[in-house]
Order: structure tokens, then sequence, then C-alpha cells
């Protein structure tokens, strides 16, 4: 640490930020905010990017960790600013993406007056995130900081939040850290686990290897063809994969759907399960009549890695246990087929937006109703990065888009294209975010999937046995008044226009692909 009696708290913080490699802050800053701010604007090394509410900036900076592979900070308004952030960083936590949240509050003797914007930060962050801290003198900031950035890359990524109390903030004495803050990294994988996985895939059972995010990156996918070979056990997707490596030359895995009905029919067959860096099946919410567990129930369930252990070491090693070899991945001679004029579907949706995808783009994927078709299509398309909103709170979509964008940018990836598959009723939540897209000049094109309602819901209505009547459409409708979103992109600075035919589609979706900076395309289904 570096003590110096003429530094403030707050400039303090900064030195010690960019000493731990930070290189950007989401922010939406308030009063109490002002003097970490004016130390932002007078220390070089830090990036700031703005965010018009806190729920866009927890989401960026979630998109942003999921390409940089390393933490951003953001700065968040006391209590209620941390609140409206909430749901991306839920999405972040479930994402296992690490941030570090630098929240404002009140000076510390201002707290017991109870003013307006006081509330229980305490409460508040502490709930939602894996560390927290409250600053409690410019003398220690610099170390709070290096601690939260080190909690915020243990394992492969974690929530920390640390309270910066105002007075805190512009008292002197600051004392920064010097020396960047080493990665913590996954934990060691468990040798008995491996010992044990292996000597069941060989028992001779119907097996499925269940894989999380860590076990799907691009050159883990001969080894486990490999061991699928081997062993005769199948791979799936987690549902809780944050990003994934698809398209051509990478393994076409299928997912556990997310209709209960549908993923316990796909997992009755195995009589094993082994988890990789994910939980077992669970069902996202519970039916009547229907488990909350969708592997069968006699299975038995071998983990070979927690979410935070190390699933490379884990999977090289159970390779060799099996003496399972490398396999390489087919490559599909296949191409996609142009869909023929007419009316817009998720089948034709997704030839013509797989058909086009630049090779190494990022997908990032908020649209689980129009957006089925490509499961069918995405083996076939260019090898790209497809992101989801993991946690399901909705409103992650533009937001992780944007951040991707960021991160791309500052892990020397510039110019990288994301295309964002954004349902029109989650786009509502955060669609703010397309203002950052345009004052950063973002290449982010938007493929607003407008089916003018929850449609999700309606599906969910069904599965409770009504039809349903005028109250409940009315509920799940987002017509009267239709949403006009190429004005709401356009008033937000990002060029737009509306398409309805396959043809329209795809001469609109080549344009955007050849701009610089944001699009957004209100494709009408």
């Amino acid at each position: 640490m570096k003590n110096d009696e003429n530094l403030s708290g707050a400039e303090a913080l900064v030195h010690s930020l960019v000493a731990g490699n930070v290189d950007t802050c989401f922010a939406n800053p308030g009063t109490s905010e002002m003097h970490f701010v004016a130390a932002l604007d007078r220390i070089p090394g830090i990036r700031c990017v703005l965010g018009l509410q806190e729920n866009t900036v927890t989401g960026m900076a979630d998109g942003y960790f999921r390409v940089a592979r390393r933490p951003a900070a953001t700065l968040l308004h006391c209590g209620p600013g941390y609140a409206n952030g909430i749901a991306n960083i839920h999405n972040g936590r479930r994402a296992g993406s690490g941030m570090l949240n630098i929240v404002g509050d009140h000076a510390t003797d201002h707290v017991a007056h109870d003013s307006p914007l006081t509330a229980n930060v305490e409460a508040l962050v502490g709930s939602t995130s894996n560390w927290l801290r409250f600053g409690v003198s410019p003398g220690k900031i610099g170390e709070d900081a290096m601690d939260g950035l080190r909690a915020a890359a243990e394992g492969y990524g974690q929530i920390a939040s640390l309270v910066l109390p105002a007075d805190v903030s512009w008292s002197k004495g600051g004392a920064a850290a010097v020396g960047g803050a080493p990665p913590a990294g996954p934990g060691p994988h468990d040798p008995a686990a491996v010992t044990r996985v292996a000597a069941a895939l060989q028992s001779g059972r119907k097996a499925l290897i269940l894989l999380g995010t860590p076990a799907v990156v691009a050159d883990l996918h001969p080894l486990l063809l490999g061991i699928s070979e081997t062993t005769g056990a199948d791979l799936m997707g987690s549902p809780a994969i944050s990003s994934q490596p698809r398209g051509r030359g990478r393994l076409d895995l299928p997912a556990v759907p997310y209709p209960v009905s549908d993923a316990l029919r796909v997992l009755e067959p195995y009589d094993l399960v082994v988890l990789v860096n994910c939980p077992a099946p669970v069902g996202f919410f519970r039916y009547p009549g229907l488990p909350s567990l969708l592997h069968r129930e006699d299975a038995e369930i071998l983990t070979l890695t927690d979410r935070q252990q190390d699933a490379r070491s884990a999977l090289n090693a159970l390779a060799e246990t099996l003496n399972a070899a490398p396999r390489p991945v087919q490559v599909t001679p296949e191409r996609i087929e142009k869909p023929q004029a007419g009316p817009i579907t998720p089948d034709s949706l997704a030839a013509v937006v797989a058909g086009q995808l630049p090779e190494n783009c990022i997908v990032v994927n908020e649209a689980l109703t129009s957006g089925g078709g490509f499961g069918a299509v995405m083996g076939k398309a260019a090898p790209c990065d497809w992101m989801t909103v993991t946690g399901g709170a909705i409103g992650g979509g533009i937001p992780l888009a944007t951040g991707a964008a960021i991160g791309a940018e500052a892990s020397g990836q510039k110019g990288r294209r994301v295309i964002t598959l954004q349902a029109d009723g989650s786009a509502a939540y955060t669609v703010q975010a397309l203002w950052t897209q345009a004052r950063e000049n973002l290449p982010v094109t938007t493929l607003l999937l407008n089916n003018r309602s929850y449609a999700i819901l309606l599906g969910e209505y069904a599965k409770v046995g009504a039809s349903p009547g005028p109250t409940a459409n009315d509920m799940m409708s987002l017509s009267r008044p239709d949403i006009d979103w190429v004005a709401i992109a356009q008033g937000f600075g990002v060029e737009a226009l509306s398409v309805a035919d396959n043809l329209e589609l795809d001469a609109a979706f080549g344009r955007a692909l050849t701009k610089d900076g944001p699009m957004l395309i209100d494709i009408r289904l």
C-alpha cells in the first residue's frame, strides 16, 4: 500500500483499481459518488461508460466479463441504485461473471438521520453479492479494492461489492494499492471424483455427461468427443451455460429443453448423469403433477467438478483414466438454404440470420420463444460465441450485448460484431442500453423479434390447463398501443427499420453487418 496524506479516499480507490487491471467502469453516478467521479476525471487509465439506468450498467458489466474474462467496475448510487441493478446482478451471478460494484452511500454520520435516500444497503447488497465490504477509512480503501477484485475473480467469477461512504471518498489520508490483483482462478479438481466418474462411465449403464460453461470452451471439444466415443456417454449442455462456442467445427451440443415435459422425456433414458461445472438439471418452475428435478428419480448423479473447480484439468484427468484420445470434430459441408419470400417465422428467421453470421461474432440470445429455430441450423453457421441470459431475469439481452462489445474492444478485438436476438417484451426492460451503444459507436446489431406479446407467458398459461380470457390476454399482450421500436431506437440515436418479409430481413441484416456502429431491425412476426 502507498500512503499519501494528500490523497483522498476516492483517489486512492481509483489508483487501486488501475493497479488491479480494471480498465472499464460502467456507471450511473449520483451525488454521493461525485468525489469518485472527480477522481476518475483526474486519474487516467479507466474508460467510463455511462448507462442511463442501473440495470443496464450491471448487465453491461456481465457482458464485459464474458468476453474480456476479467472484472469491470460498476458505479451505482446508494441502496436504491443498487436495487435497480439487482436483476442483472442476479443474471451475472448465475452466469459466473465477475464484477466489482462500487456502491456509493451517505456519509457515515449522515445515515443516522434517515434522509430520504437512506436504505438498508447491507441487506440489499449482502443478499445478492458473493463478497461485500463497507469502506471505513481512506487508509484502507485501496486494500478493500484489491480484496474485492480478488473475490470477483475467484473461481470462474463472482459478484463483489464495495460500499463507499461519501466521507470515506472525500477524506484525505488515502492509501492506494500497488501491484496487480492476481486472479484467483478455479480451484483444483478432486482426483477421487475422477476415479468415481471413470468407473461409473465404464459400467455399461446409459450415461449422460452434462456440461457447464467452463467445460464447453472450443479447445475442449475434441477431448469431450473422445470421452463420449470411448465410453458411449452422450454429451449435453446444461441450461446454466452462459457462453458456448457454436457453428462449424464445434460440437453441436443439444441442450436440456426448457419445457419440463420435454426435458423429462429427453433425460428419461439415462441411468447415470455426470455433472461438469453445473448443477443437476432442474425445472425453471414447478408445475402441478410434475417434479422439480428433471432427471429420472432412480438415476445416479455424480459430480466431476462443481461450479468453481477446474473443468479442464478434470476432463484431461478423466480422459487419461479412460484412455480416451481426442477426436477431431467433423465440419459439415452443408450450407444453410435461404428461405423464399414470405412472412418471417422462427425457422426462416434462423435460416436468414445463421446464414449471414460473420465468423467470430458474438450472438446474445434473449428470445426463447421466437428464437426456437436456431437449434436446427447453428451447426452449419460460421463459428461464433453464443451467450444467454442465464439467470432468467428478463431485460439482460441489450445490456449484455453492449458490454460484450466493450469487452471485445478492451481485449484487443475492436470491431468484433455482436448480434442480439431480442424478444420485444424483455427489450422494454432495458432499452436504454441502445443509447450507450450509439454513444460508444458499438458494432451491435439488435434483431428485435416483435410478436407484440409476452409469448412465453401464453405457453406458461396453457400449462395450468386454462384458455386465456380477456383479462389474461390483456396482461400478455403488448398491443393497444403497439410499441414503435423504430422510433424508440432512433430516439436513442440508433439507426432502425422494420421488416416483415424474409427477403426484406435478409437485405436489412446484410446492411446492418456492414455498419461500424449499432443498428436495430424491428422484425414483425
